[in-house]
């Protein structure tokens, strides 16, 4: 009897490791195994002569003196402190708009708000790109018909505000849509109550409607402060139309990509990776320390 009882136990042990053996499977080939291998690469150096030889951390003490390294992350830093913001408040200020229960016909403008997410980043460059060209786009056509010089959007400092225009028209409907879904579970009776007691509408905003949304602004940041270190598409894409400011470094994710595949150097673009991948963590992990913080 007892026997029979410990090979019970046994296999209801190892039933649980059954129905997510296949998930833990998948999991360690494509997200764990790339990481270990992209620190194994980052050890090591190519050379001329001993060939992949070991390194140790040589590799990243070059990375963290490259100054065009550090030139990328400062203008992916920038982006993120400047196009971030802006995204949220637009998202949050249009989600709030068609909640209220006052905008007419909602259900378009959600729709609509939402419609540019769908839209594949590659396509919504181009079409950017496209508006932006000062000899064929639509800054030159104005230029053409007014008989004025716009400034072009794709030229020093500004390059990076076009950018992120870009990234905003197609990231604001995805926010406003984490944003409404979340507003959409707060229960009706908290507003009832706030009515009761004389509360407007700007103090059912503040007081009931953004602290009840608080776990959705955490994620719509982290995800965010990630998509910003990540910046790739759009500048990889716009950089045949202003290669003298859009170089193969412009990023951190450029510049691997560079190394990479233009380079032959995959040890230290590795390197790079693995870099920006741990600064991303740590400043995500702030963010969410920070907003799940009690007062």
């Amino acid at each position: 009897m007892t026997d029979t009882l410990v090979v019970t136990k046994r296999r209801r042990s190892w039933a649980g490791w059954k129905f997510v053996g296949p998930f833990l499977a998948v999991f360690a080939l494509v997200f764990l195994a790339p990481i270990g291998y992209s620190i194994y690469l980052s050890l090591y150096r190519n050379r001329l002569i001993g060939g992949n030889s070991f390194v140790g951390l040589d590799n990243y003490t070059q990375a963290l003196r490259d100054e065009q390294f550090w030139a990328g992350f400062g203008r992916v830093a920038l982006f993120l402190v400047v196009q971030v913001p802006i995204m949220l408040v637009l998202a949050l200020l249009v989600a709030l708009a068609i909640d209220s229960g006052r905008l007419y016909g909602k259900a378009f403008f959600r729709v609509t708000i939402f419609l540019p997410y769908a839209v594949p980043a590659v396509v919504a460059t181009l079409m950017w790109g496209f508006m932006y060209g000062t000899q064929f786009g639509l800054v030159g056509n104005i230029n053409e018909a007014l008989g004025v010089t716009l400034p072009d959007p794709l030229g020093g400092s500004l390059a990076l505000a076009s950018i992120g225009n870009i990234v905003t028209w197609e990231f604001v409907g995805y926010n406003m849509l984490i944003f409404y879904s979340a507003l959409r579970v707060v229960p009706g009776s908290l507003y009832e109550s706030a009515e009761i007691d004389g509360a407007g509408a700007f103090r059912i905003i503040t007081a009931i409607k953004l602290p009840a949304i608080r776990g959705a602004l955490v994620i719509a940041t982290i995800f965010s402060v990630i998509g910003s270190f990540q910046l790739f598409n759009e500048p990889a894409i716009l950089r045949p139309l202003a290669k003298n400011v859009l170089t193969t470094g412009y990023t951190p994710n450029m510049y691997a990509y560079q190394l990479s595949f233009s380079g032959q150097q995959y040890n230290y673009a590795a390197t790079v990776a693995i870099i920006m991948g741990l600064i991303t963590m740590v400043i995500a992990y702030v963010v969410q320390l920070r907003g799940t913080r009690e007062n």
